[in-house]
């Protein structure tokens, strides 16, 4: 079973409910999405040259953590210019055929999105080459010695690629994109914009300072905003009372989710890190097995926000935490022993 408190700030956790909400929530156009100042300006340039121009746009590479807009982005490309979107998923593309069968389907001037761009078949990978620079495919047929090369023209198209791990990207394919958008954690005052435009949109009252509180709560991601409002509205409606500040102590309270943003999780691995290891270093394989969860979680999850923090640092021989996590969490080591207010923390 999902832990609640974890799956809470998990940007790449999307629910059904969640996805429906985030679709009632997303702007329509870069004069409506709120953050990524530079990157905005650098789109509104690029698809206002390609529509004077009466052209398509370039192939646009969006990167960057989950939960930051990625596929709003998206989106907001083909509304833009008036134009079809075509959605697909890296992950599903495992053969050159999937994709070719894609393609193949573009009407012109269509936006093909591939979320998870980098997790596609290399052989899908490669056809693309073909595909981004002069809208052309090869199709082969037949089979063994008498198998040939056909030439498929395609409609022009813009293809749009969001990836997590652009260094994933083999350079061919990352070199054949017109532009890379590289997206940035959101700083608490844009985030307090996104919230006070989702409240305003689903009709939820709520103060300043509740927003600031979310705010400050929410990784530096508007997915989780939006998440962390959710709940907070919940809280609200069931307990008959007004989305105050007292409401989001309770409710985040509730998820574990505290004042900056760390979850049940996130503070089991500094408290490990801190007093099983001494502060490290302690290697990710190692980590996962005392935390009880897969080392991928540890590695895409909870160390990025860590790190981003200033709570741990990787080195070669592994992780380690900082003296600003030993001090948020009242700890400090003496002679190799962990202690808490003076005392062995095997004491307490």
């Amino acid at each position: 079973m999902t832990d609640p408190g974890v799956e809470i700030t998990n940007p790449s956790l999307e629910s059904e409910g969640e996805l429906a909400f985030e679709g009632a929530l997303r702007p329509r156009s870069l004069a409506e999405f709120v953050g990524q100042q530079k990157v905005r300006g650098q789109l509104q340039l690029l698809l206002t040259a390609a529509t004077m121009q009466n052209r398509t746009p370039d192939h646009i590479l969006l990167a960057g953590p989950p939960g930051l807009g990625k596929t709003t982005l998206a989106m907001i490309i083909a509304y833009e210019g008036d134009r079809p979107l075509r959605m697909a998923s890296g992950p599903a593309i495992q053969h050159a055929g999937d994709l070719a069968a894609v393609l193949s389907s573009l009407v012109p001037g269509e936006v093909l999105f591939i979320d998870e761009i980098h997790r596609m078949a290399r052989s899908a990978e490669e056809m693309l080459y073909l595909a981004m620079e002069d809208f052309r495919i090869d199709i082969m047929v037949g089979k063994g010695a008498g198998a040939t090369s056909v030439p498929l023209d395609l409609a022009p198209f813009t293809l749009v690629g969001a990836t997590t791990r652009s260094g994933m990207l083999p350079n061919p394919l990352r070199d054949r994109f017109g532009f890379t958008a590289n997206l940035e954690f959101y700083a608490e005052n844009e985030l307090e914009l996104v919230l006070k435009r989702a409240a305003v949109l689903i009709g939820l009252p709520i103060g300043q300072r509740a927003l600031a509180e979310i705010a400050g709560r929410c990784r530096g991601t508007p997915r989780i905003a939006n998440r962390l409002l959710r709940r907070v509205r919940d809280y609200a409606l069931v307990h008959g009372g007004e989305a105050d500040i007292a409401a989001v102590h309770a409710a985040l309270e509730l998820y574990d989710v505290d004042e900056i943003g760390l979850d049940r999780l996130d503070r089991e691995v500094m408290r490990i890190v801190l007093t099983r290891f001494g502060g490290g270093p302690v290697g990710l394989n190692t980590l996962a097995v005392s935390v009880g969860e897969e080392s991928e979680t540890i590695e895409a999850v909870v160390e990025p926000f860590l790190v981003r923090i200033g709570f741990l640092t990787r080195t070669p021989r592994g992780r380690v935490a900082t003296p600003a996590a030993w001090r948020h969490f009242g700890l400090s080591s003496t002679g190799g022993m962990t202690t808490q207010g003076g005392l062995p923390l095997d004491d307490l």
